[in-house]
């Protein structure tokens, strides 16, 4: 068995379990950890737990120490030090006009590697702009593509609600999200409105739909024509929340039915 906590890598980058190693730590510590060469660091995602040899789908690495001042004071040194390295990355990119765009960058904890985050429309062959950013930065070079979702999720910002963006602050993952999901919660169909800062399907449609799934149960879909107290009608609109129909009688009359 293992202690183990979940782990995000630097700034945007996998979620891992790794190995406590007895330390204690909270949520939200930056912690310094085993790399597949040398080290790198994240941030605890989740509380201690324990976790059993047959769950382990790949070798466990382990966290070394929570993060120090010194080790501090070195990610925001790499951070201010990536800027100059956006720079001459988005410079080479130019040179050699490849159809991409440069997302951001960052450093591992000891500079052994860069990743460079990118979109484009299709697959693009980066193995010569590898080669000049290894020549550039004496270093090991990783070019990352990323989705539309992962961009927003890295640059951050406001949705519709004026919140920052969900995806930057606290979700782990995207989950899928369809428009089913919209339908179901009686939104208006227009991309505009249950479209985020990233083009796609709002993440949020995804936290209340199986509630909304589960009201709507016994309830009549709009279009369908129901029998009421004072004759049959056609219905209009429903109401999750309240479980109730609008319904137009064939006189044009319009009323509200209940289904407790």
């Amino acid at each position: 068995m293992y202690e183990v906590v979940q782990v995000r890598l630097r700034e945007a980058g996998k979620i891992s379990y790794y190995s406590t190693s007895g330390m204690k730590f909270k949520t939200s510590d930056y912690v310094i950890v085993e790399a597949d060469r040398g080290l790198d660091y994240g941030q605890v995602l989740s509380e201690a737990e324990v976790i059993l040899d047959s769950d382990i789908e790949e070798p466990l690495k382990k966290v070394i120490r929570k993060a120090n001042p010194w080790d501090m004071h070195q990610i925001e040194k790499n951070k201010k030090k990536i800027r100059d390295v956006m720079t001459t990355c988005s410079r080479k990119i130019l040179d050699r006009r490849l159809p991409m765009k440069l997302v951001d960058a960052e450093f591992s904890f000891d500079r052994s590697k860069v990743i460079f985050y990118f979109t484009a429309d299709g697959r693009v062959d980066f193995r010569e702009l590898v080669k000049d950013l290894a020549n550039e930065f004496k270093t090991r070079i990783e070019l990352k593509q990323i989705g539309v979702r992962d961009e927003a999720k890295m640059l951050g910002g406001f949705g519709p609600c004026g919140r920052v963006l969900c995806c930057a602050t606290y979700l782990k993952d995207f989950e899928p999200v369809t428009i089913k999901m919209a339908k179901e919660q009686n939104l208006p169909l227009n991309p505009t409105k249950i479209s985020g800062l990233c083009g796609r399907l709002m993440c949020c449609l995804g936290y209340e739909y199986k509630t909304y799934k589960e009201l709507m149960k016994g309830m009549p879909d709009e279009g369908q024509v129901v029998k009421t107290e004072k004759g049959p009608g056609k219905v209009i609109s429903v109401n999750a929340i309240k479980r109730s129909a609008t319904v137009e009688l064939e006189d044009g009359t319009q009323i509200e039915v209940s289904y407790k």
